[in-house]
Protein backbone atom coordinates (compact mmCIF):
# COMPACT_ATOMS: atom_id res chain seq x y z
CA UNK A 1 0.00 0.00 0.00
CA UNK A 2 2.66 2.42 1.11
CA UNK A 3 4.76 1.86 -2.50
CA UNK A 4 1.64 2.13 -4.37
CA UNK A 5 0.91 5.66 -2.44
CA UNK A 6 4.26 6.93 -3.08
CA UNK A 7 3.92 5.83 -6.69
CA UNK A 8 0.89 6.39 -7.55
CA UNK A 9 1.63 10.16 -8.87
CA UNK A 10 4.66 9.08 -10.70
CA UNK A 11 2.99 6.68 -12.62
CA UNK A 12 0.81 9.16 -14.17
CA UNK A 13 1.16 10.15 -18.11
CA UNK A 14 1.17 13.77 -16.94
CA UNK A 15 2.36 13.97 -13.76
CA UNK A 16 4.86 16.35 -14.12
CA UNK A 17 2.02 18.94 -15.73
CA UNK A 18 -0.02 17.63 -12.13
CA UNK A 19 2.35 17.83 -9.67
CA UNK A 20 3.15 21.53 -11.15
CA UNK A 21 -0.55 22.39 -10.93
CA UNK A 22 -0.60 21.17 -7.57
CA UNK A 23 1.53 23.00 -6.37
CA UNK A 24 1.04 26.27 -7.58
CA UNK A 25 -2.64 25.50 -6.10
CA UNK A 26 -1.05 24.89 -2.84
CA UNK A 27 1.03 27.80 -2.75
CA UNK A 28 -2.26 29.99 -3.39
CA UNK A 29 -4.42 27.78 -1.11
CA UNK A 30 -5.01 30.62 1.00
CA UNK A 31 -7.18 32.52 -1.38
CA UNK A 32 -10.59 30.12 -1.51
CA UNK A 33 -10.82 29.20 -5.28
CA UNK A 34 -7.49 27.46 -5.76
CA UNK A 35 -7.95 25.72 -1.93
CA UNK A 36 -10.90 24.40 -3.08
CA UNK A 37 -10.15 23.10 -6.61
CA UNK A 38 -7.24 21.13 -4.59
CA UNK A 39 -9.63 20.23 -2.51
CA UNK A 40 -11.43 18.39 -5.49
CA UNK A 41 -8.63 17.16 -6.95
CA UNK A 42 -8.27 15.13 -3.65
CA UNK A 43 -11.62 13.71 -4.11
CA UNK A 44 -10.97 12.40 -7.70
CA UNK A 45 -7.55 10.93 -6.26
CA UNK A 46 -9.40 9.37 -3.42
CA UNK A 47 -11.96 8.06 -5.72
CA UNK A 48 -9.12 6.50 -8.32
CA UNK A 49 -7.10 5.01 -5.39
CA UNK A 50 -10.22 3.42 -4.38
CA UNK A 51 -11.28 1.92 -7.05
CA UNK A 52 -7.77 0.33 -7.11
CA UNK A 53 -6.27 2.49 -10.33
CA UNK A 54 -2.58 2.67 -10.44
CA UNK A 55 -1.93 6.23 -11.43
CA UNK A 56 -3.17 9.16 -10.45
CA UNK A 57 -5.98 11.72 -12.27
CA UNK A 58 -5.45 14.70 -13.73
CA UNK A 59 -6.67 18.54 -14.18
CA UNK A 60 -9.42 18.23 -16.19
CA UNK A 61 -13.48 19.60 -15.78
CA UNK A 62 -12.01 22.18 -13.28
CA UNK A 63 -15.80 22.89 -12.55
CA UNK A 64 -16.55 19.19 -11.13
CA UNK A 65 -13.20 19.79 -8.95
CA UNK A 66 -14.65 22.49 -7.52
CA UNK A 67 -18.22 21.27 -6.73
CA UNK A 68 -16.55 17.85 -5.04
CA UNK A 69 -14.37 20.46 -3.33
CA UNK A 70 -17.22 22.58 -1.93
CA UNK A 71 -18.24 19.25 -0.99
CA UNK A 72 -15.29 17.71 0.86
CA UNK A 73 -14.72 21.22 2.56
CA UNK A 74 -18.38 21.10 4.13
CA UNK A 75 -17.76 16.99 5.26
CA UNK A 76 -14.13 17.90 6.82
CA UNK A 77 -16.03 21.04 8.29
CA UNK A 78 -18.59 19.11 10.15
CA UNK A 79 -16.72 16.52 11.42
CA UNK A 80 -14.11 18.92 12.15
CA UNK A 81 -16.95 20.76 14.60
CA UNK A 82 -16.36 17.32 17.04
CA UNK A 83 -13.68 18.55 18.10
CA UNK A 84 -14.09 22.31 17.73
CA UNK A 85 -17.78 22.90 19.46
CA UNK A 86 -15.46 21.91 23.00
CA UNK A 87 -12.84 23.67 22.02
CA UNK A 88 -14.76 27.18 22.45
CA UNK A 89 -16.68 25.54 25.23
CA UNK A 90 -13.66 24.78 27.08
CA UNK A 91 -12.40 28.34 26.41
CA UNK A 92 -15.41 30.01 27.48
CA UNK A 93 -15.35 27.83 30.88
CA UNK A 94 -11.51 28.71 31.61
CA UNK A 95 -13.00 32.00 30.84
CA UNK A 96 -15.82 32.29 33.00
CA UNK A 97 -13.76 30.56 35.85
CA UNK A 98 -10.59 32.10 35.74
CA UNK A 99 -13.20 35.78 36.30
CA UNK A 100 -14.62 33.98 39.11
CA UNK A 101 -11.07 33.16 40.73
CA UNK A 102 -9.75 36.63 39.91
CA UNK A 103 -13.38 38.15 42.17
CA UNK A 104 -13.12 35.47 44.63
CA UNK A 105 -9.41 37.21 45.18
CA UNK A 106 -10.27 39.52 46.43
CA UNK A 107 -12.88 38.09 49.25
CA UNK A 108 -10.73 35.34 51.79
CA UNK A 109 -7.52 33.90 50.28
CA UNK A 110 -8.62 30.33 51.52
CA UNK A 111 -11.62 30.15 48.89
CA UNK A 112 -9.71 31.82 46.25
CA UNK A 113 -6.78 29.14 46.52
CA UNK A 114 -9.85 26.36 46.61
CA UNK A 115 -11.40 28.14 43.71
CA UNK A 116 -7.95 28.28 41.77
CA UNK A 117 -7.37 24.82 42.49
CA UNK A 118 -10.73 23.95 41.62
CA UNK A 119 -10.37 25.64 37.95
CA UNK A 120 -7.13 23.77 37.63
CA UNK A 121 -8.92 20.27 37.92
CA UNK A 122 -11.70 21.26 35.73
CA UNK A 123 -9.52 22.60 32.89
CA UNK A 124 -7.14 19.58 32.62
CA UNK A 125 -9.70 17.13 32.79
CA UNK A 126 -12.04 19.15 30.02
CA UNK A 127 -8.41 19.81 28.05
CA UNK A 128 -8.00 15.89 28.48
CA UNK A 129 -11.37 15.32 26.21
CA UNK A 130 -10.55 18.13 24.32
CA UNK A 131 -7.30 16.94 23.15
CA UNK A 132 -9.49 12.70 22.33
CA UNK A 133 -12.32 14.38 20.61
CA UNK A 134 -9.67 16.11 18.42
CA UNK A 135 -7.73 12.92 17.72
CA UNK A 136 -10.93 11.03 16.89
CA UNK A 137 -12.21 13.89 14.41
CA UNK A 138 -8.35 13.41 12.80
CA UNK A 139 -9.10 9.69 12.62
CA UNK A 140 -12.40 9.47 11.36
CA UNK A 141 -12.85 12.85 9.59
CA UNK A 142 -10.64 11.44 6.66
CA UNK A 143 -12.78 8.14 6.75
CA UNK A 144 -15.98 10.36 6.13
CA UNK A 145 -14.16 11.96 3.16
CA UNK A 146 -12.99 8.87 1.51
CA UNK A 147 -16.67 7.40 2.03
CA UNK A 148 -18.06 10.55 0.35
CA UNK A 149 -15.55 10.38 -2.35
CA UNK A 150 -16.14 6.59 -3.28
CA UNK A 151 -19.99 6.99 -3.52
CA UNK A 152 -20.14 10.18 -5.00
CA UNK A 153 -22.86 11.75 -3.09
CA UNK A 154 -22.43 14.16 -0.12
CA UNK A 155 -24.38 11.99 1.97
CA UNK A 156 -22.00 9.34 2.21
CA UNK A 157 -20.02 12.03 4.02
CA UNK A 158 -22.22 11.63 6.92
CA UNK A 159 -23.30 7.85 6.92
CA UNK A 160 -21.80 7.66 10.44
CA UNK A 161 -22.77 3.79 10.44
CA UNK A 162 -20.77 2.97 7.37
CA UNK A 163 -18.07 5.63 8.29
CA UNK A 164 -17.32 4.14 11.98
CA UNK A 165 -17.20 0.56 10.77
CA UNK A 166 -14.93 1.10 7.90
CA UNK A 167 -12.93 3.39 10.46
CA UNK A 168 -12.15 1.42 13.52
CA UNK A 169 -10.77 -1.72 11.86
CA UNK A 170 -6.90 -2.74 11.48
CA UNK A 171 -6.71 -2.00 7.13
CA UNK A 172 -7.80 1.66 8.39
CA UNK A 173 -5.73 2.22 11.80
CA UNK A 174 -2.68 0.55 9.65
CA UNK A 175 -3.40 3.03 6.70
CA UNK A 176 -4.04 6.39 8.57
CA UNK A 177 -1.06 5.49 10.54
CA UNK A 178 0.91 5.23 7.19
CA UNK A 179 -0.19 8.49 6.61
CA UNK A 180 0.06 10.40 9.96
CA UNK A 181 4.02 9.21 8.94
CA UNK A 182 4.03 10.32 6.03
CA UNK A 183 2.71 13.44 6.81
CA UNK A 184 5.30 13.93 9.55
CA UNK A 185 8.52 12.89 8.06
CA UNK A 186 7.76 14.15 4.13
CA UNK A 187 5.38 17.09 4.71
CA UNK A 188 8.51 18.16 7.71
CA UNK A 189 11.07 18.25 4.39
CA UNK A 190 8.71 19.53 2.18
CA UNK A 191 7.97 22.42 4.64
CA UNK A 192 11.62 23.16 4.87
CA UNK A 193 12.12 23.11 1.10
CA UNK A 194 9.19 25.86 0.97
CA UNK A 195 11.11 28.81 1.66
CA UNK A 196 12.63 28.07 -2.00
CA UNK A 197 9.35 27.34 -3.42
CA UNK A 198 10.40 23.66 -4.54
CA UNK A 199 8.74 22.67 -1.25
CA UNK A 200 5.28 23.68 -2.44
CA UNK A 201 5.40 20.91 -5.23
CA UNK A 202 6.59 18.53 -2.28
CA UNK A 203 3.97 18.91 -0.66
CA UNK A 204 1.52 18.63 -2.61
CA UNK A 205 2.96 14.78 -4.08
CA UNK A 206 2.48 14.39 0.20
CA UNK A 207 -1.04 15.51 -0.10
CA UNK A 208 -1.55 12.99 -2.90
CA UNK A 209 0.17 9.61 -0.78
CA UNK A 210 -1.89 10.86 1.95
CA UNK A 211 -5.22 11.12 0.50
CA UNK A 212 -4.42 7.55 -1.45
CA UNK A 213 -4.02 5.86 1.67
CA UNK A 214 -6.90 6.95 3.14
CA UNK A 215 -8.89 6.11 0.39
CA UNK A 216 -7.43 2.75 0.24
CA UNK A 217 -7.15 2.30 3.73
CA UNK A 218 -10.98 2.89 3.72
CA UNK A 219 -11.71 0.83 0.49
CA UNK A 220 -10.25 -2.25 1.89
CA UNK A 221 -12.03 -1.89 5.50
CA UNK A 222 -15.11 -1.82 3.72
CA UNK A 223 -15.12 -3.57 0.79
CA UNK A 224 -15.49 -0.81 -1.41
CA UNK A 225 -13.59 -0.64 -4.75
CA UNK A 226 -10.94 -3.00 -6.09
CA UNK A 227 -8.96 -4.52 -2.36
CA UNK A 228 -5.04 -4.15 -1.99
CA UNK A 229 -2.72 -6.83 -2.30
CA UNK A 230 -0.72 -5.71 1.03
CA UNK A 231 0.92 -2.53 2.44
Amino acid sequence: MLSDALWFLKRSDDWVATTIIGGVLWLLSVLIFPGIILQGYFVRAMRAAANGEQAAPSFTDWGELFVDGLKLFVVTFVWALVAIVPAILLSVIIGIGTFTVSEAATGSAAASSAGGVGLGIASLVLGLLVFVLGLLAAYIGPAAGANFAIEGNLGAGFDVRTILSGAFTGEYAVAWLLALVVTVVLGFIGGLLSAIVVGFFVLFYVQVMTYYLWARGFADATGKGRQSTGW
